[in-house]
């Protein structure tokens, strides 16, 4: 009969590992996200940075095109 407990105790350990390894993932995934929010606002600023920089030269090429 010893060994039913053993079995269950086994399987309970079994389940808690399951459940910190889960929450330690879930902890990763929101680090996670934060990183690409924040990357995806780093890389709108970016765009628009290049977006203005670049509008004097397009003017410029066109005026040299209509020349």
């Amino acid at each position: 009969m010893w060994w039913l407990y053993l079995y269950v105790g086994l399987a309970t350990a079994g389940i808690l590992v399951l459940g910190v390894l889960g929450i330690r993932v879930y902890a990763e995934v929101l680090g996670l996200a934060r990183q690409v929010g924040r990357s995806g606002a780093e890389l709108t600023r970016a765009a628009d940075d290049l977006q203005r920089a670049a509008a004097p030269l397009a003017r410029e090429a066109g005026e040299l095109s209509r020349s």
